[in-house]
């Protein structure tokens, strides 16, 4: 038996359901549930791992309920198979950006060039802001 792929792995994890898209779309869109409700219980996936699922967590995402589950919604397409493919890409675009570690900031100082730059384009903009003043005759 060949391994599963992430995204079959990542279809066994999901719940789908569909229903009724908003929007324009004729009389399609009043008798066909086309809009994908997709749900991802974050909290209790074996399929991240533990900095990705802090990560996520952590992210203040209004599409994460109380529980840890992730809700993603998708209409945009007409068929049910797009708006699934579409929803369960969108997930793998979220977990694959929070799995990246990202790489700590370094503090560094200024160079003195850099402060004396600085210190001269300061002096010139308040001579021509003193410029400005009340002419005093």
């Amino acid at each position: 038996m060949m391994p599963l792929s992430f995204m079959e792995q990542l279809e066994r994890e999901v719940d789908i359901s569909f229903t009724l898209a908003q929007g324009n779309g004729g009389q399609n869109v009043n008798k066909v549930s086309t809009a994908v409700q997709l749900r991802f219980d974050v909290a209790n996936s074996q399929l991240i791992n533990e900095h990705c699922r802090q990560t996520l967590l952590n992210s203040g995402d209004s599409r994460l309920t109380k529980d840890g589950v992730l809700v993603l919604r998708a209409q945009e397409f007409r068929t049910q198979q797009k708006n699934k493919a579409a929803a369960l890409e969108r997930l793998r675009d979220l977990i694959q950006a929070a799995s990246e570690v990202r790489k700590k900031r370094r503090a560094t100082r200024p160079t003195r060039g850099s402060k004396e730059r600085r210190l001269k384009s300061k002096t010139v903009r308040g001579a021509i802001k003193q410029g400005r003043g009340k002419v005093d005759f």
